[in-house]
């Protein structure tokens, strides 16, 4: 370990997993923590229950396509969501920077309220803190979550099965390429939008009549597609294999992409759910998947496989094959 950390710690990549396993594990280990899934399954008097818990100092903390506000709702629920299950209540910790503006205080409550509301999910409990100007940077948010989980609704990330396909309910890097270039005042012609929503009533659409079929459920935030699937690859024994012309890149993101040297597959998203399905399932769940608000863009990246256990390949547009690594460093920085 580093005597000191650095932004990569926070990149949700290789140095994240570090941080992890040689500070975090070591001393709070237990068999709900080491699970390390988005949310932590828990049962009470028997029922089961996902509880998760986030932070969130995006920068800005209005971007197109949301706020700081709504991204701390969405990112919570979706969390909860990862598990199976459904997001019921949540809190709100908020710390300011002294000088914030009363506005913008009041315009970042009143999203997270509409988020709240469309997430169908309450605030139930909240905290605020404000530190002396200069000692943080406008806003930041905590949020804790809580959700109940039905029975036979098994998806985490150690679940993955050889044969599952690989689905994604729409495009890939808007949220993080959006971010870095509202922060860094960069033009392009097509608009760039974050993908930010929340995805609790596509996930319950997909669980109603599949739960059996589904076997993962990730939302590829920080490290972006990439990272999660090589780390659903690692914990489930299995390899992945992703076909290149099959990812769904918008062209405004590629543009972008190509002109910032960023890869898309390691760029976080804020409003996408990576869907580990059985064969057998796949074109129910991809039917019900396109029916949704947030899944009209839908489609099958790829397939688990017995080869290569641990490891994600690219089949690429030309023939060849390529190792996806996990992402080794802090790509963009404040993106959540």
């Amino acid at each position: 370990m580093p005597k000191e950390i650095s932004l990569d710690h926070g990149s949700g990549g290789e140095a994240s997993q570090e941080l992890i396993g040689e500070i975090f594990l070591k001393r709070l280990n237990n068999r709900y923590l080491n699970r390390l899934d988005d949310s932590a399954l828990v049962d009470i008097s028997g029922q089961g229950v996902a509880m998760t818990t986030d932070s969130y100092v995006v920068d800005p903390i209005f971007f197109p396509g949301g706020d700081i506000g709504s991204l701390a709702i969405h990112g919570t629920v979706n969390d909860l969501a990862m598990q199976g299950a459904k997001p019921l209540y949540l809190t709100l910790g908020l710390i300011l920077e002294e000088g914030l503006s009363m506005e913008t205080l009041e315009t970042i409550v009143a999203s997270v309220g509409q988020a709240a509301r469309e997430a169908g999910v309450k605030v139930v409990a909240g905290d605020t803190k404000v530190v002396e100007k200069g000692h943080m940077d406008k806003i930041f948010i905590n949020t804790a979550g809580i959700g109940t989980v039905e029975p036979g609704v098994e998806v985490g990330v150690g679940n993955a099965q050889v044969g599952d396909q690989v689905l994604i309910n729409g495009h890939i890097g808007d949220h993080g390429i959006t971010i870095l270039t509202q922060r860094e005042g960069l033009q392009f012609k097509s608009p760039l939008i974050s993908d930010s929503a929340p995805l609790n009533w596509l996930v319950s659409a997909m669980l109603a009549d599949h739960a059996q079929g589904i076997h993962v459920l990730r939302d590829p935030t920080r490290g972006g597609v990439a990272t999660a699937l090589n780390e659903t690859a690692g914990r489930s024994g299995v390899g992945i294999t992703l076909f290149e012309d099959r990812l769904p890149v918008s062209k405004p993101v590629r543009a972008a992409s190509e002109v910032l040297g960023l890869d898309p597959l390691y760029v976080a998203n804020e409003g996408k759910c990576l869907v580990f399905v059985r064969p057998e399932d796949t074109d129910a769940v991809l039917n019900i998947m396109k029916g949704e608000k947030y899944g009209t863009n839908a489609c099958i990246i790829g397939e688990v496989t017995a080869e290569n256990p641990g490891k994600v390949l690219l089949k690429t547009r030309v023939g060849g094959t390529r190792i996806l690594s996990m992402l080794s460093g802090e790509q963009l920085p404040r993106i959540c």
